[in-house]
């Protein structure tokens, strides 16, 4: 007997009563990515010299900040690239889940800037170290220029979990930008230079903040935890409800990408021949009170043997 080779892709297909998600992004555009990439990697090493050369921690740490979000569009723009990629017979989820990964990565690079400037503030606060206002309110004026425009440019097209990441990053750099201003100012006018390591610290904490709902996301997500707009008692309860379902078990709900949940488990009914109505009612039900429509179910007859 000859066996036909089997095509991965028709087993990645959805067919008529199948789930309508896609298990790669096929729409989202890199273009605004890339324009932010440059921009912010062309001020960032503008800004590493002027910080190092006017000796500010505030200037230096929002050049840092500016490299860590270079990075992360970068990150951004690579884990999209990934993204689109179709299922294949080794990765049969595809690859949506590379932009959360990547979103998580940049947020532990976040939380690595905020130990060193925390570090470098105190050093600087128990020696306070000369630095020249006039150049840091400067640079961190054009700073700020360029963060603004680097967000309105994401902001257009932040419906990804990693173009989210990298827009707060770029906003909790131009809060850096503004404490690097008034960092500059209050030296050139005061010469009070302890400025520096204070705002920097608030630097710190505003990056903190803004890092820590994204990590908590794209963790979720990796984690394959349920939606957060999903209530699983409530789903469990009322899968239970349906008429001609006995029990409920083994269910599992978790995104299979950002915004398409999807759902598993087991459901007892009396006999085989109830099973298609039951399934029927059991998927209406889920797409129209939660929004699952990605939904895998197997009959088992009462005392949980599969049928």
């Amino acid at each position: 007997m000859t066996y036909k080779p089997l095509d991965p892709s028709h087993l990645h297909a959805h067919l008529d009563g199948d789930a309508s998600h896609s298990h790669s992004i096929e729409a989202r555009s890199q273009k605004a990515l890339a324009v932010a990439l440059g921009l912010t990697l062309l001020f960032a090493v503008i800004e590493v010299i002027t910080g190092f050369l006017s000796n500010s921690l505030a200037l230096i740490s929002d050049a840092g900040h500016m490299v860590t979000d270079a990075a992360a569009l970068g990150l951004a723009l690579l884990a999209q690239l990934i993204a689109k990629r179709p299922p294949s017979a080794r990765h049969s989820f595809g690859f949506v889940r590379a932009e959360a990964l990547a979103a998580f990565v940049n947020c532990l690079a976040m939380l690595g800037l905020v130990a060193w400037i925390g570090y470098e503030a105190v050093q600087r606060l128990i020696h306070p170290e000369h630095v020249q206002g006039g150049i840091v309110l400067v640079v961190a004026a054009l700073g700020a220029s360029i963060n603004l425009l680097v967000a309105w440019i994401l902001s257009r097209n932040n419906d990804s979990i990693n173009t989210r990441a990298a827009l707060v990053n770029v906003m909790g750099d131009l809060l850096g930008s503004l404490a690097a201003i008034a960092s500059g100012a209050i030296i050139y006018i005061t010469g009070w230079v302890q400025a520096d390591p204070i705002l920097s610290i608030f630097v710190a904490l505003l990056i903190l903040r803004s890092t820590s709902g994204i990590l908590r996301e794209s963790y979720h997500f990796l984690m394959e935890g349920v939606p957060h707009a999903i209530d699983y008692v409530q789903v469990g309860a009322d899968m239970a409800a349906v008429d001609g379902v006995l029990a409920v078990h083994d269910m599992h709900v978790w995104d299979m990408s950002p915004g398409h949940p999807a759902l598993i488990g087991h459901i007892e009914i009396r006999s085989l021949e109830e099973w298609p109505p039951v399934l029927e009612a059991v998927r209406a039900m889920l797409r129209e009170r939660h929004g699952i429509d990605h939904v895998t179910l197997q009959p088992e007859a009462a005392g949980g043997k599969s049928l």
